[in-house]
Parts: structure tokens; C-alpha cells; sequence
């Protein structure tokens, strides 16, 4: 008997100065049993965002990239997201888009684009600590980084008299 296949995509944000450039990386899997049968990258960037933002853009990407509804985990390092999706979206929306201290909800689009886009699915969310060994949070993270990188300014190169 075969096993089921099960989709996981690994994600990850990251901002260098908050706001400023930002970069989100999902690391997407399939796999079956212990196995890793498919893997696939997604990466990109902002020039002036901030962090959660990004965090919010790698889930967002990650559903977005599935052409048919499937049901998927998404694994996270943020709080935010998980906390965000999971607890506090519901009050959000009943409450017009406002926070239990009645002010607007920070990135309300990327939260209204993110319920869209787990709609059409079955998303099992998980958190997981950041920076702690984990080798596919890593990845996505590396991958975060990547995306940030063709925004980040240049450095003038000094020390070599051609400064």
C-alpha cells in the first residue's frame, strides 16, 4: 500500500531594518512518507517593507502557487502569522476590520489575501522557533534572504584607493 502524499510548504520572511528591503522565501515539499518526492523554491522581495509583511507575502505565495485546491501545512516561525490565521482573523472581520482596541488591522489587504487564498484549501498551520536548527526553516529563510537581496543598496567599495 502506498502512502499518502502530504504537502508542506516551509516559510519564512525577513527585512533588513524594519521597514526597509524585505525578502520571503517558501520552501514547498511533497512528500510521501519519511520521503521527499518533489520539491520547489519560491522567493521575492520588496524594496521599502517590513517584516511581518513579508512573513504574511510567504503564506500568501505559497497557497497561490497551487494550481488545484490540496490540502497543505503551512510551517512558520512567525507568531504573527499563526496567531493572525489561526486566532484572531475571525474577531477581525465580525469586527469590520478592527482590533479588539477598535483600531485598524495592520496589513488588513495581506490578511484579506491570505483568507482568500487558504479558502480554496485545507491548511493545517504549525509554528516553529526561528533560527533553531531546523533544516527546512533554514532553507526558507536562506531563500528569504535571496529575495531580499536585489533590493538591498550597494556599498560603496572603500579601502583599495578606488573608493
Amino acid at each position: 500500500m502506498r502512502d499518502k502524499t502530504e504537502l508542506i510548504a516551509f516559510t519564512d520572511g525577513a527585512c533588513s531594518g524594519n521597514p526597509g528591503p524585505g525578502g520571503w522565501g517558501v520552501l514547498m515539499q511533497a512528500r510521501r512518507g519519511d520521503a521527499v518526492v518533489k520539491e520547489r523554491e519560491l522567493k521575492g522581495g520588496e524594496a521599502d517593507t517590513t517584516n511581518n509583511r513579508m512573513e504574511l507575502l510567504a503564506a500568501i505565495a505559497a497557497l497561490e502557487s497551487l494550481s488545484r485546491p490540496s490540502e497543505i501545512t503551512i510551517v512558520t516561525d512567525s507568531a504573527y502569522v499563526k496567531n493572525g490565521i489561526t486566532d484572531w482573523l475571525a474577531r477581525w472581520k465580525a469586527n469590520g476590520w478592527k482590533t479588539s482596541t477598535r483600531k485598524p488591522v495592520k496589513n488588513e489587504e495581506l490578511w484579506r489575501r491570505l483568507d482568500d487564498a487558504q479558502a480554496r484549501h485545507k491548511v493545517h498551520w504549525e509554528w516553529v522557533k526561528g533560527h533553531a536548527g531546523h533544516p527546512e526553516n533554514e532553507r526558507a529563510d536562506e531563500l528569504a534572504r535571496a529575495g531580499m537581496a536585489p533590493y538591498r543598496p550597494r556599498r560603496a567599495i572603500t579601502g583599495n584607493g578606488q573608493g
